[in-house]
């Protein structure tokens, strides 16, 4: 910056002042929906660990069981269902995880997204996109998460997918998230073996149809779990993202001031010695 004048130093730290404004007001933003985004995650992860289980022993109810989420990959495509952010702003959040699918994807892979962010990225290469129905994940319900399930789950069923694969991030902590895929279906089941006693309960219309009729909603809980898992990974990202932002604009306005002190005092120096040259004539 040698050679600015003081006005321009000073148009400088003004602006770069505005900046930090910016910068902070989204970190506080951030930091307060990812309290209640932490608490959702949290709280929904219960819920279709429950399922699971419940899963597990309709599965081994029966030494004969069998159902169609159980078969093995066949012909047809793999869909993947990909979460990322509306925004960016959020560090390597949005990047990562969209890295992560594409790198997994086949190439005649279909993709249902979820984010305006993960909508434009397939969009740019060309991919085969089901739907942009979903295209704010902020808007999301967990309505939308059931409707997505049934429809990925009748698609396995009637063989247009052979596997259905998830891709979200994973909150680890306030420092770490993490991208993941999980495969959906075809469902693994636990090979863990019960007693007699366990086997001999009995389930009203059959253990295939209500094992058959749990697994779209597990999936829909599951979908919803990772909805939660990946929003506060995206306001932790951005949450840390905003932090670094506004340290950056301390250092830069710091440096900006000392710049401008020397300017001014140079300007005073130069002054002062014309000034006495003045005199001296």
């Amino acid at each position: 910056m040698a050679g600015l004048s003081t006005k321009a130093i000073k148009t400088r730290i003004k602006s770069m002042a505005s900046t930090r404004q910016i910068t902070k007001a989204m970190e506080l933003v951030a930091s307060s929906k990812l309290r209640s985004a932490q608490s959702r995650a949290v709280a929904c992860r219960p819920y279709f660990t429950a399922l699971y289980e419940a899963m597990n022993e309709i599965a081994d109810s029966s030494r004969s069981f069998e159902s169609p989420y159980l078969r093995q990959a066949g012909p047809g495509k793999t869909i993947y269902i990909v979460i990322a952010g509306d925004r960016g702003l959020a560090g390597g959040y949005n990047n990562n995880v969209l890295k992560l699918a594409f790198r997994q994807m086949p190439q005649d892979a279909v993709v249902l997204p979820i984010g305006k962010k993960t909508v434009e990225f397939f969009q740019h290469r060309s991919c085969e996109i089901l739907t942009e129905e979903y295209r704010e994940a902020a808007s999301v319900s967990i309505g939308d998460c059931y409707s997505i399930a049934k429809l990925v789950a009748d698609g396995f069923l009637d063989k247009t997918y052979q596997n259905v694969v998830l891709v979200y991030t994973n909150f680890v902590s306030l420092l770490a998230q993490t991208p993941a895929a999980l495969p959906l279906l075809p469902l693994t089941i636990s090979s863990e073996k019960r007693t007699d006693a366990q086997r001999a309960m009995i389930y009203e219309g059959g253990s295939e149809a209500v094992f058959n009729a749990i697994v779209p909603e597990y999936l829909g809980g599951v979908l919803y779990g990772a909805l939660c898992e990946s929003t506060a990974s995206e306001q932790a990202a951005r949450r840390m993202a905003m932090d670094a932002a506004s340290k950056n604009a301390d250092e830069i306005i710091e440096n900006l001031n000392l710049q401008y002190n020397r300017a001014r005092q140079g300007a005073i120096t130069q002054e002062i010695t014309e000034i006495v040259a003045g005199s001296e004539n």
